[in-house]
């Protein structure tokens, strides 16, 4: 008796769900999805065009070589020569901050000194924030060692983090020492220039007294380690093989990368030096200066080692910064864009448009919300309408555009478009943050680097297999993202029609996968 009264209020209970949801569905679900879909159609259309826009740029500078670079007719090789007859070379600042960088401190350090530049006329400075004593010592050992050579190196270290990088470049730049130098390369910890960095950049400063800003192209050193390594690949060569290309070459304006640049010291003093206001202040850095009138060029064949994140973890975390403090220096910089009377209309709409607008805020949303919440929550209301070319064709082409720019990885675009998807919850996420200047939003992680000891705790793993608790692999997000999407890709097989469960297969596959910790290397605590 017991058992027929329980089942009966089960069905009770379904049959009153089930009732509310036909209730709510015509009158309140179908208009509110409808409307999320005309909005995310319109933020695809707009991250289309923008692709197509710098698609048709970067063909046209290719095509007819015209690279911002390529345009100052530098002969390199006469530069130097004229100035090592005159002996007038600028005396350069070479900064390297740094955070408990055991794995990494010898490279960068070690690449620095080797840069070519007459030794009276460059200092090293590493601003070594380690909180662990060890590392401290390790890192001034080092230095010293450089000095005994009769490297011009410097030691610095703070009690403190205030700032970040920001706040140990600022305190940098007020050493006594520092007065004469005229410009500043930075590096970060895992970078190594080649010797001749300073002379295929400090040229271009020399000769343009209205440039602030020379960026080089990172190239990554465990880019085959594994498929997470990949992927990023695909993603920064797009950065930089277009994004910035196009910026550099239209408008002399692109986000300062934080690493392998040169400024020149007068331009960062005049946009008013390093400011810790948000997570990425080489991008705030960047703006100010571009406020101020002055030009970037982005050297796209110059190319600076460094390392990419292996573990999921560690890429979540940068994700993270790289997500919020735009979204955030947005906010805070919107007004001031707008009311800025030095630079022309045409290039405040470009600023707040396209660089922050389309690129930090609308490309994490759509990805997210429309690709994996819209079309999946579509299937289970067939009311709605979802046009095909908003739902296949765009995306396929921004895809194949992004694609093209790593030809040896062209075959793992499926993959770059699942781990995309996945990975754009936590960017969207990060986003809102930033906007709304909710908790986290100043929230800086170093990027954890292995440098050789991953390479050598990966070959040894067959010697001992490590030990780890299993919560530090799951990540509960993705499941949770990956069992909707498997809800929706089961009830499109039994009810659907548009065969979009081939897609949510895929993609609840990726989430799973993502959030069982199947992704990247591993690094048990």
């Amino acid at each position: 008796m017991r058992d027929l009264i329980f089942k009966e209020r089960q069905v009770g209970i379904l049959e009153s769900l089930a009732n509310a949801w036909r209730g709510l569905r015509g009158p309140v679900v179908v208009p509110l999805l409808q409307f999320a879909v005309y909005v995310c159609s319109a933020m695809s259309v707009m991250l289309f065009v923008e692709r197509v826009y710098m698609a048709i740029v970067i063909i046209c500078v290719k095509a007819l070589k015209r690279k911002r670079y390529t345009k100052y007719k530098l002969k390199l090789d006469t530069v130097k020569k004229e100035l090592e007859d005159s002996g007038t070379h600028p005396k350069v600042l070479v900064q390297i901050p740094m955070f408990n960088e055991k794995e990494v401190y010898r490279l960068s350090i070690g690449a620095a000194c080797g840069l070519s530049w007459p030794f009276d006329k460059i200092i090293i400075q590493v601003l070594d924030d380690s909180t662990d004593l060890v590392i401290r010592e390790l890192v001034e050992s080092e230095c010293q060692r450089w000095a005994s050579k009769g490297v011009n190196i410097k030691y610095e270290n703070r009690s403190n983090r205030n700032g970040y990088n920001a706040g140990a470049m600022r305190e940098g730049l007020r050493k006594c020492y520092v007065k004469d130098c005229e410009y500043v390369a930075i590096f970060d910890a895992d970078f190594q220039p080649e010797p001749d960095f300073l002379w295929r950049t400090i040229p271009f400063l020399l000769s343009n007294h209205d440039l602030a800003l020379v960026q080089a192209r990172w190239k990554f050193v465990n880019a085959n380690e594994c498929l997470l390594t990949r992927l990023q690949e695909m993603s920064l060569d797009y950065h930089f093989g277009v994004e910035q290309e196009v910026g550099s070459s239209t408008y002399s304006f692109f986000g300062f990368n934080g690493t392998a640049g040169v400024w020149r010291l007068e331009a960062l003093k005049d946009a008013g030096g390093w400011k810790e206001r948000t997570t990425v202040e080489d991008m705030d850095l960047a703006v100010r200066a571009s406020l101020k009138g002055w030009k970037f060029v982005f050297v796209g064949d110059l190319w600076v080692k460094n390392e990419l994140p292996s573990t999921f973890k560690a890429y979540r975390y940068q994700q993270h910064r790289w997500s919020c403090g735009p979204a955030n220096l947005f906010r805070k910089m919107f007004k001031e864009i707008l009311q800025c009377e030095r630079v022309s209309l045409l290039k405040k709409f470009h600023v707040l448009y396209a660089f922050f607008f389309v690129r930090k805020i609308v490309a994490h949303f759509v990805t997210f919300f429309f690709y994996c919440i819209i079309i999946p929550t579509c299937v289970l209301v067939p009311e709605v309408h979802l046009p095909k070319y908003i739902a296949i064709y765009i995306p396929s082409t921004i895809s194949i555009l992004n694609a093209i720019c790593t030809p040896k990885s062209f075959h793992l675009l499926i993959f770059w478009i699942l781990f995309e998807n996945v990975l754009s919850m936590h960017r969207s996420k990060a986003t809102i943050i930033g906007l709304l200047e909710a908790n986290r939003v100043n929230e800086w992680v170093v990027t954890e680097k292995l440098g050789n000891t991953g390479k050598i705790k990966a070959s040894s793993k067959w010697l001992k297999r490590p030990q780890f608790r299993l919560i530090e692999r799951i990540h509960m997000l993705e499941i949770i993202l990956g069992c909707y999407l498997l809800f929706c890709a089961i009830y499109d097989v039994l009810y659907g029609r548009d065969h979009f469960y081939v897609y949510l297969f895929l993609q609840a596959g990726a989430a799973f996968i993502v959030g069982f910790g199947y992704v990247g290397t591993f690094m048990p605590s």
